[in-house]
């Protein structure tokens, strides 16, 4: 991993938004809740215990631009001293912006990525197939759904037509049914932030990034700001089964979430986000370079609906929730043999950029020679219990 500067993290209008993230403190062996500002980083932990606190207020731009806090230091060295195999564990460094929060993630919210579930569903995780069947799949359904209403009278006919043609699919139910696909996508705190090594399951042999948009939702269900997301996933494993989804997505290390927290106010909007064009650029330490991005536009179901349909009357989440907006991002560029594909390679450095919400650069590693995870909500609340904040 090459050293990070605050060119590599910030938006492009700098420190002109609300922006809040994670610090690790060494001399308090533990997390701070950030402000990010223009002279500087700022621990507002003393107000603010957790980020999920901050985005209980009513108003979390205004309650964070509000408190002073205590200055940490530049967000230049900060940001240098993140990459693991570079720290400094005696000087402070970036952690993902996110703890006390479930993390979620909707699937299938983009016609494209839709097709590309199908052909890995029909492929049963390998990738040498794929494209023979990519073209069976668009041949029946075409290419672009991105005007079809999920749930609509429409979507329903074009459900009876796949049925009757023996070419219907789970993801296609979710992708243009009623019913959104929102599942849990790791345990809490359990995400890497920029300039971590993100993780793959070491059995893996056909698998991708997933920029994403990632919101930050409430308890009470209020959207309070975006950050980016790497959905990494195994496309390999959830091909074989759709029972494997957990395996697929769940690996130390595979939930990649930063660089920071923009919290909504005058400057970025949910209308802001919902217009988001989210880039990715794979670079391989073999020459390889991948370009692609995911246009929020384009998505088929509507943010509010996403998050809507996971928390309500018969789903609840205390201390909130953040939620990956999903991808239209299909990966078919071939990489090693021809029809084979797009896969990761050790040290591949993906970033994920928009121009509002800054970049998420992390190097690919396996699960395995990720940092472990260890610190839990128990240590947290230990931690913050020690330091007198709760």
């Amino acid at each position: 991993m090459t050293t990070l500067t605050v060119k590599d993290l910030l938006p492009e209008d700098g420190t002109r938004g609300t922006l809040a993230g994670r610090v690790w403190l060494p001399q308090a062996n533990g997390p701070a809740v950030v402000a990010v500002r223009g002279d500087g980083v700022f621990d507002v932990t003393a107000r603010f215990p957790t980020i999920s606190a901050l985005c209980e207020e009513d108003n979390p731009a205004k309650a964070l631009s509000l408190t002073k806090g205590e200055r940490i230091g530049d967000l230049d060295a900060i940001v240098a001293n993140t990459a693991p195999d570079q720290r400094d564990r005696q000087k402070p460094w970036l952690l993902a912006p996110v703890d006390l929060q479930t993390l979620k993630a909707a699937g299938v919210t983009f016609a494209i990525s839709m097709l590309e579930r199908v052909i890995e569903e029909r492929a049963k995780g390998n990738p040498a197939s794929a494209e023979a069947i990519r073209k069976e799949v668009t041949r029946l359904i075409g290419d672009d759904l991105s005007k079809l209403k999920p749930g609509s009278d429409q979507a329903m006919h074009l459900k009876q037509v796949l049925i009757d043609q023996n070419a219907w699919s789970q993801y296609l139910e979710v992708g243009i049914g009623p019913d959104a696909e929102v599942f849990t996508k790791a345990p809490t705190l359990s995400s890497v932030g920029t300039g971590m090594d993100a993780g793959l399951h070491p059995k893996s042999t056909w698998n991708n990034p997933e920029p994403e948009l990632v919101l930050f939702v409430s308890s009470r269900g209020k959207i309070v700001g975006g950050a980016l997301g790497n959905d990494v996933n195994l496309r390999d494993f959830e091909g074989r089964s759709a029972l494997l989804l957990s395996k697929a997505k769940d690996n130390n290390a595979s939930c990649a979430i930063g660089p920071l927290l923009r919290l909504f106010d005058d400057s970025f909007t949910l209308d802001d986000a919902r217009k988001l064009d989210i880039s990715l650029n794979v670079k391989g330490t073999d020459g390889f370079v991948l370009d692609g991005h995911s246009s929020i536009s384009k998505i088929s179901r509507d943010p509010i609906d996403l998050v809507e349909q996971t928390i309500g009357k018969v789903h609840q989440y205390p201390d909130g929730f953040v939620l990956f907006l999903g991808t239209m991002f299909a990966p078919v560029k071939d990489r090693d043999a021809p029809g084979q594909g797009f896969t990761h390679k050790r040290d591949d450095i993906v970033t994920i950029a928009a121009p509002q919400l800054g970049k998420l650069v992390n190097r690919m590693r396996t699960s395995d020679e990720c940092e472990p995870w260890t610190f839990g909500i128990g240590a947290l609340m230990k931690n913050l219990a020690q330091r007198k904040l709760i």
